[in-house]
Parts: structure tokens; C-alpha cells; sequence
């Protein structure tokens, strides 16, 4: 491993898979080496620092390999052992544009809206996970000239945001799909500049570990 000037790093250290430390953590990522060896940031709690991957946990901590949705899950059955005050969504087959219906209050906006709307306010982009090889691993910046310094990004932050589009681009096409005031004709126009967007972020499918949450844009008709 190299660290873009021609030096030689050292290897990232390895952790049993029953070991309490930052290193078996998603959230820690690894950034340089200094006179401890590596060091990394925990992505939730930036105001800690730089510190080795040998630290020891903390209650944040999040497993490699176990999906994030099932930890968010977790918390959210925490918190509601402690007090449930939100209404109660009446569970039965919905369609993604059907008005939300909340103990006979109706929004106005979609499920699809209101899902959108929640992932937001738990700080998710959506619940696709990153395809495990790619899981701790940076996405290096490398400018064209050799006097620019290059930025290192954490794949899964960038995934992250990768999701987000998605889930932004799944949230339009069901406004426009719902749109009183829209043509049919013009529907499908619209519909067809966002199946062209979905054709061009296809490149960032490799990131996804399900393929049934990757982009499809335009199909071609045999």
C-alpha cells in the first residue's frame, strides 16, 4: 500500500472478530500513519480525533459485516421501550402514492414522502447496504498536478450520498407520477429525463450489495 508520494505503508492491522475494538467498528475509518502506526476518525464522533484502531469501543459501536438498518433498527426499539408518543400507522397493503392516513388524520403526502421524510430525520440516506469488500475502505482524490494535495474520502460517506440521490430521484418520479396537474404525455417526458439520470449514475451500481437497489436507467427493446 502506498501512500500517493511513493512510501511504503504499513499494512492495516487485523482483528479477531470477537475483539472490543475501534478497528472491528464500520464507523472507524483509517486516515495515516504516525509514530502509533495507523490512525483513524470514527465517522459519528469527529470531535475525538485521530486514534489507533486498537482503542477500545464505545457504546456507538457498530460491527463490521452487520447491516446498519438492523442497529438503527435497535435504537429505535430502545427508544420506544422508553415512551412511545407518535401515532400509529395502520399496517395494510398501501400503494406508494396512496395519501398517509395517520389515525384518521390525512397529510398531505405520499407514503413514499413520508418515508422520505423519516429517513431524513434519523440522519439515514436510505437502507441500501455497501457491498461488504468495500466496507472501511477510502476513495482517493488524486489531482492532475504533482504539487496539489489529494483528498481522501471514506467510501461508505460517499456511498452514502450516492443513496441519498436515489432515494431524491425516487421521491420525484412518485410527485410526478401523483401530479394533478401534469398531462399523461407530460409525465412521461419528465419520467423519461429521469430514467436518462438513472442510465448515468449506473457507474456507481459496483457499491451496492443488492442489486435490487442499484440504478437501472433505460432498457434496450430487442
Amino acid at each position: 500500500m502506498s501512500d500517493g508520494t511513493g512510501s511504503v505503508l504499513p499494512p492495516l492491522p487485523v482483528f479477531g472478530p470477537g475483539e472490543k475494538v475501534c478497528g472491528n467498528c464500520k464507523l472507524w475509518a483509517a486516515h495515516s500513519v504516525d509514530h502509533r502506526g495507523w490512525v483513524g476518525v470514527c465517522r459519528l464522533q469527529s470531535e475525538r480525533g485521530l486514534f489507533p484502531p486498537s482503542a477500545p469501543v464505545c457504546n456507538k459501536f457498530l460491527p463490521r459485516g452487520v447491516a446498519t438498518q438492523a442497529a438503527v433498527a435497535e435504537t429505535a426499539r430502545r427508544q420506544r421501550a422508553v415512551r412511545n408518543v407518535a401515532p400509529v400507522v395502520r399496517r395494510r397493503e398501501h400503494s406508494p402514492d396512496e395519501v398517509v392516513d395517520l389515525e384518521g388524520l390525512e397529510l398531505n403526502m405520499t407514503r413514499a414522502e413520508l418515508m422520505e421524510l423519516i429517513r431524513e430525520a434519523v440522519g439515514e440516506g436510505g437502507d441500501a447496504p455497501l457491498a461488504n469488500k468495500w466496507e472501511g475502505g477510502t476513495l482517493r482524490l488524486v489531482p492532475g498536478k504533482a504539487d496539489l494535495q489529494g483528498r481522501d474520502i471514506p467510501i461508505d460517506t460517499f456511498f452514502h450520498k450516492i443513496v441519498m440521490v436515489r432515494d431524491k430521484l425516487r421521491v420525484m418520479e412518485q410527485k410526478l407520477n401523483s401530479h394533478p396537474k401534469l398531462s399523461d404525455a407530460e409525465k412521461v417526458e419528465m419520467q423519461g429525463h429521469i430514467t436518462r439520470i438513472y442510465g448515468s449514475l449506473t457507474s456507481f451500481n459496483l457499491l451496492f450489495r443488492d442489486k435490487d437497489d442499484q440504478f437501472v436507467g433505460a432498457k434496450s427493446e430487442d
